[in-house]
C-alpha cells in the first residue's frame, strides 16, 4: 500500500529487453536521489509512477535499482518504455502518516492531459479520463495521477464531440507550487498520457451496491 505523496524524484536510465518478441516484458535500471535506498532490500515495493513495481536488485553504491515489468503492465501503464523522470514512492510502513489516502500501486486507466497551466499561484490540471473510470470520479474526491494523491476540484462528462481525446470524463485538478516543483507532473504538457488510479473506497463501495441491487431483485 501507498499514499500518493512522492517520496523522491527517479530516472530511468536504461532499458532492457527480458525476450526476443513483445510479448516479454522489460527490466528498467532506475537513479534514485542520494541515501534513497538506504533502506531498500530485495523484494521491496517501490511505485513507479503510480504503478507498483518491486525490486530485483540493486546498487547502493550508485544509487540504482533495477525492476522487471510485464508485458502487460507496459500495456495498462504509461511512462514506464522510455527513459526520463519519475515519481517514486516507497511502500508505506503500518506506522506511517496517511499524508494523501490510501493507494494500492494498481493503474486503473490512462488518462489525457487536456489543460495545464498556471493560474494566480497555483497551477490547474485538466485530464480525460476513461469513460469506464467517470463513475468513480466526484468533487472532492481523491484521484491518483502518476502516483500523485490529489483531489479532485470539478468533473465534466464529455462526448467524442467535446474532446480531441474522445468520450470520456474531464477532471480539474488544482497543484501547489511545492507539488509541481517536487514531482515529474511539472513536465506535463496538453495530450501528455498519465496513470491514474481511482480512490480505493470507491470500488469497495461500487462492489457493495452491487451486491445490494442483486438481493433486491
Amino acid at each position: 500500500m501507498f499514499t500518493g505523496i512522492i517520496t523522491g524524484l527517479g530516472r530511468i536510465v536504461a532499458i532492457q529487453s527480458l525476450g526476443s518478441s513483445s510479448t516479454y516484458g522489460k527490466r528498467l535500471t532506475i537513479a534514485t536521489p542520494e541515501s534513497y535506498l538506504d533502506d531498500v532490500g530485495l523484494g521491496d515495493s517501490i511505485a513507479i509512477n503510480g504503478a507498483c513495481m518491486t525490486v530485483v536488485s540493486f546498487d547502493q553504491a550508485k544509487g540504482q535499482f533495477d525492476i522487471d515489468i510485464s508485458a502487460e503492465s507496459l500495456d495498462k501503464t504509461s511512462g514506464l518504455t522510455e527513459t526520463g523522470v519519475i515519481n517514486l514512492e516507497k511502500a508505506m510502513r503500518a506506522n506511517d502518516r496517511l499524508g494523501g489516502h490510501m493507494v494500492s500501486g494498481h493503474v486503473d486507466g490512462i488518462g489525457h492531459v487536456s489543460y495545464f497551466a498556471e493560474i494566480g499561484e497555483s497551477w490547474e490540471l485538466r485530464i480525460l479520463a476513461p469513460s469506464e473510470l467517470a463513475k468513480y470520479l466526484a468533487y472532492k474526491g481523491s484521484i491518483t495521477v502518476n502516483g500523485v494523491s490529489l483531489t479532485v476540484n470539478q468533473v465534466t462528462d464529455l462526448s467524442a464531440e467535446q474532446s480531441p481525446f474522445g468520450a470520456g470524463c474531464e477532471i480539474s485538478i488544482n497543484l501547489i507550487p511545492h507539488t509541481v516543483q517536487n514531482t515529474s507532473l511539472q513536465q506535463l504538457a496538453h495530450g501528455s498520457r498519465v496513470n491514474l488510479e481511482i480512490d480505493l473506497i470507491a470500488r469497495y463501495v461500487e462492489r457493495m451496491l452491487q451486491d445490494t441491487l442483486k438481493s433486491n431483485k
